[in-house]
């Protein structure tokens, strides 16, 4: 699984209301969750994402909350994937819940850079400067969640 786009970039212990604000959860919709998608820490985040863009942070991305929101929110905005130097727990687990991959890394990356996620080799790269780091792939069981969209999907469609 391979992910590539334009990345937003954000500094450590960016926490699920500023993903997707409270004042936003009165529906579980996620086109509507995507329209206030970072809107707190970033006002332009929503007008500027493209399909495939992959948000970077620091430490303890999606600390907080434990709503599901918030991937939901991201993976719903066309973000392809998160890059960090490290999750909150209960964000790591709904991000896979939903099918939004997610990666522990500590690579330098600056806003508007180009950058390459191969899930299944477990590497990443910024290709504006070449800078490249390896990380654990998810196990096959995890990649086939996300490949189907989340673990409901995944247990409808028969695949644990």
């Amino acid at each position: 699984m391979k992910l590539q786009g334009n990345a937003f970039v954000y500094g450590d212990h960016v926490d699920t209301d500023v993903i997707i604000p409270a004042r936003y959860l009165n529906t579980a919709d996620a086109k509507e969750l995507a329209k206030h998608c970072m809107e707190d820490i970033d006002a332009q985040f929503v007008s500027r994402v493209k399909p495939g863009d992959v948000i970077v942070a620091g430490n303890n991305f999606g600390c907080g909350s434990s709503r599901e929101h918030a991937p939901i929110a991201i993976k719903a905005a066309g973000v392809s994937c998160v890059v960090a130097r490290s999750f909150a727990r209960i964000f790591y687990r709904n991000a896979i819940n939903t099918g939004l991959p997610i990666v522990v890394s500590d690579i330098p990356v600056k806003a508007g850079d180009q950058v390459a996620v191969d899930l299944s080799a477990g590497s990443i790269e910024n290709l504006t400067t070449g800078e490249k780091r390896s990380f654990a792939p998810f196990p096959a069981f995890l990649q086939g969640i996300i490949e189907k969209g989340g673990l409901m999907p995944a247990m409808k469609g028969g695949a644990l």
